[in-house]
């Protein structure tokens, strides 16, 4: 039964790393008869591939669902889709249907792909279809993961400019990405840095949303370097690397998020290398944003760098109580909320975090008025701002130290020492992320309190980062973590 199929895809979702699941599981057609499941591939290697390494995690979430022992699980892998299975394999080449890029990386939900599976079908296009169904699978035998369309539809450009505040934090940014999307600009190349939730990606995605508007929106790739990486490995095993290189030299702007978890990736360095040195000789525009700044990149090709900083670079920093009360307002008169004036003024006082802070706690005293059905005020905003960071100062180093160590169930001692026992290196990168989030201490002052360098600063908050951004069980983890120690580290950093 689809359903009961779905439902395994989903509890692999969860179990998988997301990168597996959406090059592996996503493509595939599933199909529940009593113990026994059956699976399609698109092709001969993604179904070896997947019984020789996937096999025991699909019997696993197959019995979780259907409630039985995993021993008396079958998982049938076969190859082709259930039309061709029926047909005889009939179907020619010239009408096999575009690779989705919603089952491998989501960017081309509802919009029809660019790219086919064989060039005598190069105008034959499907529409992608949502991560947790099962999309048609093509007929060419090529990895789930193809060379397709890096632009996005129009409902997927979350972000503009008219909804993002500008202040003295991040006006030199918005200025220099509003002069990309002109054609008579004068900026090319834009590198934004800024710590995490202060809006480097609401920048970029507004520089997407603006071209799509002026209708160049299949010449606009938006990628995270991390996409990128993965793109540029399937592109490999599938042998068009040429491909590959040729959708993105045909771009007039590339927007590539989180460009630090390049560092160390040396082939794919190579390849944006040679893109963005292709994009900036013809005249294409290309905005970076990162973590850290071009100086701070280590493991990053030098050339690379001096490209990062060929044209402007920027960094955001944290907004100022003027900034943070107008970016009050706009949500709350987004939700249609009234907010008084002195609930936004104590809000804006109080939270001097990134943005998603701002959010999170207006909404709580949002969803907490409505729950008891009583209008903002003063009271119940100094209730819901008790459970958030920064409530009176931000949290200081000594601070985030002794918060990480309760909550993980270790000693300063333990963190000092050489050890690089999992649980340890775990609490490290946590302090790496939340001191570079909530205090002004450079990288190399937040190593130099281990003994560790700065680069393995940036290791650190890369893999948080990356955890995170994969809602992984150790991301989930670290989450819970973050979370807890936010919430109380208002109250520890005035102790």
């Amino acid at each position: 039964m689809q359903e009961q199929w779905l439902e395994i895809s989903r509890k692999l979702q969860e179990s998988l790393d997301s990168g597996v699941y959406k090059v592996w599981i996503a493509p595939l057609h599933g199909d529940v008869q009593g113990d026994r499941l059956t699976l399609r591939a698109p092709s001969a290697f993604v179904a070896n591939w997947l019984r020789t390494r996937l096999l025991g995690a699909i019997r696993d979430a197959a019995a979780a669902v259907l409630r039985v022992d995993p021993g008396t699980v079958s998982v049938d892998v076969l190859t082709g889709s259930r039309e061709e299975a029926t047909s005889g394999g009939e179907k020619s080449a010239a009408g096999a249907a575009a690779v989705s890029m919603s089952a491998a990386g989501g960017f081309d939900n509802g919009e029809r792909c660019g790219m086919t599976t064989t060039a005598a079908s190069e105008s034959a296009s499907v529409p992608a279809a949502p991560l947790l169904t099962t999309p048609q699978a093509p007929s060419q035998q090529y990895l789930p993961l193809g060379v397709a369309s890096f632009s996005r539809p129009r409902n997927e450009w979350r972000h503009s400019f008219d909804d993002f505040v500008v202040g003295p934090s991040n006006n030199v940014a918005v200025a220099a990405a509003q002069d990309v999307c002109r054609s008579s600009g004068c900026v090319s190349t834009l590198f934004i840095s800024a710590p995490p939730g202060l809006g480097k990606t609401h920048v970029s995605q507004a520089v997407g949303q603006t071209m799509f508007k002026a209708g160049l929106g299949s010449r606009v790739g938006y990628l995270t370097a991390e996409d990128f990486a993965a793109r540029f490995v399937s592109a490999l095993r599938t042998r068009e690397v040429d491909e590959f290189k040729a959708r993105l030299r045909q771009l007039d702007v590339l927007l590539l998020e989180d460009v630090h978890f390049l560092r160390g990736k040396e082939k794919i360095q190579d390849m944006v290398l040679s893109v963005v040195k292709h994009l900036q000789e013809y005249g294409g525009r290309v905005v970076f944003t990162s973590t850290f700044s071009p100086r701070e990149l280590q493991q990053v090709d030098s050339q690379l760098v001096s490209h990062f900083c060929s044209g402007i670079v920027s960094a955001i920093t944290r907004p100022d109580e003027d900034m943070r009360r107008e970016i009050l307002e706009r949500k709350a008169r987004s939700w249609q909320v009234m907010l008084p004036a002195p609930v936004c003024d104590l809000l804006a006082n109080r939270l001097q975090g990134d943005v998603r802070q701002l959010e999170s706690c207006l909404n709580s005293l949002v969803f907490k008025a409505r729950l008891l059905n009583c209008n903002l005020n003063t009271e119940l905003a100094l209730e819901v701002l008790s459970q958030y960071a920064d409530v009176e100062c931000g949290p200081d180093f000594d601070a985030i130290v002794r918060l990480v160590c309760e909550s993980f169930g270790l000693t300063q001692k333990q963190l000092a020492s050489p050890s690089r026992r999992q649980e340890l290196v775990l609490a490290r990168n946590t302090i790496y992320y939340l001191a570079r989030k909530h205090t002004e201490m450079s990288l190399a002052e937040i190593g130099s309190r281990f003994n560790r360098r700065h680069t393995t600063v940036i290791k650190g908050i890369s893999s948080v980062e990356r955890e995170l951004c994969k809602e992984t069980r150790v991301g989930r983890q670290i989450a819970r973590a973050v979370s807890l120690i936010e919430r109380n580290a208002g109250m520890c950093a005035q102790a």
